[in-house]
């Protein structure tokens, strides 16, 4: 039996496949869309932003908004 893919491996999935802008809402979207079922809107956010900052520091995304959490794929 396959293990399920973590929040990090899901995101991190869909940044490379579609490339483009991140910003927390669509970062949302991918992992709910990849079977993350957040306890709530809030818990969701904050789990997307840690993760886009994991994929900054990786060097997958590059942060284009100091003020706001919104990357760039490289």
């Amino acid at each position: 039996m396959a293990s399920r893919p973590t929040h990090h491996e899901i995101l991190e999935r869909s940044v490379r496949a579609l490339g483009g802008t991140w910003d927390t809402q669509r970062a949302v979207t991918a992992l709910r869309d990849g079977g993350y079922r957040p306890a709530d809107q809030r818990a969701a956010e904050k789990e997307a932003r840690r993760i886009l900052r994991e994929l900054g520091a990786q060097g997958l995304l590059v942060r284009t908004d100091l003020d706001r959490a919104i990357y760039q794929s490289v």
